[in-house]
């Protein structure tokens, strides 16, 4: 038998099926999240919460089909970032990689600010801004110790997600029968508001796409994925449908137990729902589910920017000596993490709103640019062992990439103004780290 050459690189072992791909994807996905965000996407869309999910599901779904093909394309672990460098240029990669670091670096601050609201919702006595601070400082602990959660733990955390929607859904439905009496429900009262302007439900479309961030998150799974020309562009296709009909159905039903947006605090209307439909059982039951999920997903987030943020330090995109740092003892980038959690202190003065809408100005960015990267591939005869279509080459990601500009343009303006200013900023470093583009951009794995 042959020994393997020394020089040969090592690899992943495909091991992934396409249920484990889908499972991973989910659990990524938090489904619980469709009630953190509740309060804030009905009061934005005018009380149109399932329609403006259903339009953000769309938008999402052409971005999906256009990652399964550059999946495909690129059968390697990929992104965003990586897909626009391979595609059209490492500058523009750089550009679009920054756009991602927003998302990165600023989700902790969100997935805090979401559990403190409902907290402090649960115990009003008891400051908004001390849950904060609490969440920050165990979980960057936490994360410069070193602890991981085990994947069967989030696994299992996904399971108990999806039976507090399921039980959320019930309750909905039967109070808002009860309530409904003989003349039943009016099914079609969520999604047909003749009085919305529709730029309300679109506003509420770009707050709905921050349930949907990590859709995409597989596509760094390809490389230990069995068969991912095949079952990676179904699974990401999956994942956000699957995802999509969990938030349409939950916005659907909260709508007809709770129409309107009078809700005493915003924020977390869904406390206030749950305590309407449940009482104090499952208003406890929903809490705690919220919170776990909450607080594992914050410990994810948190160590995936302190990755990030060490990868661009080691590879002296970011200076080396502060962000290329590891702790002796615990072996973590422990200035990024803690870095990560002092930003997290901007929660302090942001509403859900605004802090969703912001994140989601770089999702948007990098959605279009994925999109562009299919009609670029097609347009250039480069459709890899399979021929692209112009439906699929041309007409599909031009969709997706027009809904996704118009969901950007739809935040709310003080995100769009805070957005500009990253990609601004973000633009004047690659001019002082390329020598005003002269040189090409280090590359970096994100």
């Amino acid at each position: 038998m042959q020994a393997s050459s020394p020089q040969e690189s090592p690899r992943l072992k495909r091991t992934l099926g396409l249920p484990s791909v889908l499972l991973f994807g989910l659990a990524y996905m938090a489904p619980l999240i469709v009630y953190g965000t509740y309060g804030v996407l009905a009061k934005a869309s005018d009380d149109t919460a399932a329609l403006a999910y259903l339009l953000a599901l769309i938008a999402i779904a052409f971005t999906a089909l256009s990652y399964g093909k550059l999946a495909r394309l690129f059968p390697a672990a990929g992104s965003a970032y990586t897909y626009t460098r391979k595609t059209f240029s490492p500058h523009v990669g750089f550009m679009i990689g920054w756009a991602t670091l927003l998302d990165y670096f600023f989700l902790p601050m969100v997935i805090w600010l979401i559990g403190a609201a409902y907290l402090n919702a649960a115990f009003p006595h008891v400051p908004t801004w001390i849950w904060i601070v609490a969440f920050i400082v165990l979980t960057s602990g936490l994360n410069i110790v070193g602890i991981e959660l085990a994947a069967r733990f989030n696994i299992v955390l996904m399971i108990v997600q999806l039976a507090i929607v399921a039980m959320f859904v019930v309750l909905c439905w039967h109070y808002a029968s009860a309530a409904a009496g003989a003349g039943g429900i009016a099914m079609a009262e969520p999604f047909f508001k003749p009085h919305v302007p529709f730029g309300a439900t679109m506003a509420g479309a770009a707050i709905a796409a921050y349930s949907y961030l990590g859709f995409d998150a597989v596509s760094t799974l390809t490389e230990e994925t069995i068969d991912p020309k095949k079952n990676m562009p179904r699974a990401i296709l999956l994942i956000a449908l699957i995802g999509g009909a969990i938030f349409v159905i939950a916005a659907y039903t909260m709508q007809l137990a709770h129409p309107g947006v009078a809700f005493k605090d915003t924020d977390s209307a869904a406390f206030e729902v749950a305590k309407m439909i449940g009482g104090d059982l499952f208003v406890t039951v929903f809490l705690a589910g919220l919170i776990l999920a909450q607080f594992a997903s914050g410990i994810s987030a948190q160590a995936s920017v302190g990755r990030l943020l060490y990868a661009m330090g080691r590879d002296e995109i970011l200076p080396k000596r502060v962000f290329g740092f590891i702790h002796p003892r615990f072996k973590t980038p422990a200035i990024n993490i803690a870095l990560a959690g002092i930003v997290g202190l901007v929660a302090l003065k942001l509403d859900v709103a605004t802090s969703t809408s912001f994140i989601n100005f770089g999702a948007f960015l990098a959605f279009t640019a994925v999109n562009l990267c299919v009609i670029r591939l097609y347009l250039s005869g480069n459709h890899g062992e399979r021929r692209i279509g112009v439906v699929g080459g041309l007409v599909f990601p031009a969709i997706g990439a027009v809904s996704d500009i118009w969901l950007l343009v739809s935040l709310e303006k003080t995100a769009i103004v805070l957005g500009v200013v990253w990609f601004v900023l973000g633009l004047v470093y690659l001019c002082w780290i390329t020598r005003l583009f002269r040189q090409a951009p280090p590359e970096v794995a994100i």
